[in-house]
């Protein structure tokens, strides 16, 4: 496994909240760690676990698996694009907040019909109480003949 540089995780947890327009607070508050913490992390001067980069990476919308490749927990396999899309999205300094937060929300809500629509075809059972849930229709039609 790759050696990690705990200051440039840090660094690259700072560029993503600045990113982001997240404050070291709020950023703490949502990944559920205290603001030293947070910025001991972003200094370089803490290694934070992999609970806590999943943590982060959720409170910036970005992959967590970005973060456990830049923190030395996994290794980036060859053919895999790393950023993913959620990354390229979180860094894209065009983008307001709430546009980025949109974006995601389609992305994963496409990747969910997807792969619902995979288990249908695979003989398995789509999970249709999720948000992607096709709405069921009552079906109507009169069962008697219509005389002109």
């Amino acid at each position: 496994m790759p050696s990690i540089s705990v200051g440039s995780l840090g660094e690259y947890i700072r560029e993503q909240r600045e990113q982001a327009e997240v404050s070291l607070r709020q950023l703490a508050r949502t990944a559920g760690v205290s603001n030293p913490y947070l910025s001991q992390v972003e200094r370089g001067l803490k290694r934070p676990s992999a609970e806590i980069l999943q943590q982060i990476a959720q409170g910036l919308r970005i992959s967590v698996e970005t973060l456990y490749v830049r923190a030395g927990l996994l290794e980036q396999r060859d053919g895999e694009r790393v950023p993913t899309v959620s990354a390229a999205v979180a860094a894209d300094l065009e983008l307001t907040q709430r546009q980025k937060r949109v974006l995601l929300d389609v992305y994963e809500a496409f990747r969910r019909e997807n792969a619902a629509a995979a288990a249908t075809a695979a003989g398995g059972h789509p999970d249709t109480t999720g948000p992607t849930a096709a709405p069921t229709r009552k079906r109507t039609e009169s069962t008697t003949a219509r005389k002109d």
